[in-house]
């Protein structure tokens, strides 16, 4: 969809309007034809910020698929696994959240009902002694919300997350990483003119990729890219995770470069799943930490921090994420660094150095910038043997 934004209206303004004002971001309106006016713009912009969302202010495809999962409440509606059109909103997240608490593993807390929800569910009913269909009614909500946590002193996600990791052993061999060289085809994202040249963040976010792609195929993983140099139509963020899913990858990472007005902005960041006081891929933190560390250390790159996220990308993925803004394109100081192949390369060899500690155990855990990134082959092999 096109994004809604000042100054429209309609009855996308409309409806927009009304969901804000049910989540008291926003004072009621007589308007038959309310208009898309500064008070509702703040009002998003505050939704977006508590969300995890990309903060701008406008409605695009994102942010109105999360407002529209935002009007429901736990027990406003019976939910149920449908394979087609499962059911999305916060009331599912929340139903989500509890059974986590629990101790049940509905999976990621991602807000839809899917058929791992559905077996917790199903789970839960057995134990309290209602008919165990996977549906969350009025019987079940009540049950739910009579009985306490069952799970006390830790994050049941928390471990079970951990404990994939420490089954998966340290090596690299044969564990699939999906790499996500962002935009691509007719969205060249951003595109700076730098004197007779044109550089453009599809172009350099692949080369990064490719690289990367060299590198730790070499020591033994499986990758696979998400686009090509050159793809002939656009990919949405859930058709890039859903490749990773379908794939069954134990990691993916989204390249992009940043942009901004004020050419003075410069650095990178981060992004794992999570919000500001629910769920977090805790996994994908460490992960996040790892890549924004190592990069840099080994880059000289101004630290931007991680910051948790609720972006598709993130949230819909079945295995630990990150997306890393390596740069501003529009900031000269970053843009001479990123047009140079040396200095891709450390970037790359940063992000495959965070990749190899992500499988160390605790306790073999190296300091940043220390792996020798052009050994990890010959390691690699001679663990394999």
């Amino acid at each position: 969809m096109r994004a809604i934004r000042r100054g429209a209206r309609g009855a996308a303004v409309a409806e927009i309007r009304s969901i804000l004002v049910v989540l008291d971001l926003l004072a009621d309106s007589p308007h038959a034809d309310p208009e898309y006016d500064a008070d509702t713009e703040r009002a998003v912009r505050a939704f977006q910020q508590s969300h995890g969302l990309t903060v701008d202010g406008e409605v695009g495809d994102e942010t109105w698929r999360s407002l529209d999962a935002a009007r429901w409440r736990l027990g406003q509606r019976a939910l149920f696994h449908t394979v087609g059109d499962p059911y999305i909103g916060d009331d599912v997240r929340q139903l989500q959240e509890r059974l986590l608490e629990m101790g049940y593993n509905p999976g990621r807390a991602d807000g839809i009902y899917g058929s791992r929800t559905a077996h917790a569910v199903a789970q839960f009913q057995r134990e309290v002694g209602l008919r165990p269909d996977g549906e969350c009614g009025p019987a079940t909500v009540g049950a739910l919300r009579r009985l306490g946590r069952k799970v006390i002193g830790g994050r049941p996600q928390l471990l079970r997350e951990a404990e994939t990791f420490r089954d998966s052993g340290p090596t690299l061999l044969g564990k699939r990483i999906v790499i996500d060289p962002g935009h691509g085809g007719p969205d060249a994202g951003h595109v700076v003119p730098d004197g007779p040249l044109r550089w453009a963040e599809a172009d350099l976010v692949y080369d990064l990729a490719a690289r990367l792609e060299g590198r730790l195929a070499a020591a033994g993983m499986r990758v696979n890219l998400t686009r090509g140099p050159q793809p002939t139509a656009a990919l949405s963020d859930r058709d890039r995770v859903h490749l990773a899913n379908e794939l069954g990858a134990d990691l993916l990472i989204s390249i992009h470069l940043d942009g901004y007005r004020n050419p003075e902005a410069e650095g990178v960041a981060t992004y794992h799943y999570g919000t500001v006081s629910g769920p977090t891929s805790i996994v994908g933190e460490r992960l996040a930490k790892l890549v924004q560390r190592e990069i840099v250390v080994r880059t000289g790159l101004r630290d931007c921090q991680t910051h948790a996220k609720t972006w598709e990308l993130l949230r819909l993925s079945r295995m630990p994420a990150v997306r890393v803004d390596v740069g501003y394109l529009t900031s000269p100081t970053d843009r001479e660094r990123l047009i140079d192949p040396a200095f891709r390369e450390r970037v790359v060899e940063a992000m495959m150095a965070a990749v190899q500690r992500m499988y160390l155990p605790v306790e073999a855990d190296v300091p940043t910038g220390s792996i020798d990134v052009s050994l990890l082959r010959a390691l690699t092999n001679s663990n394999a043997v």
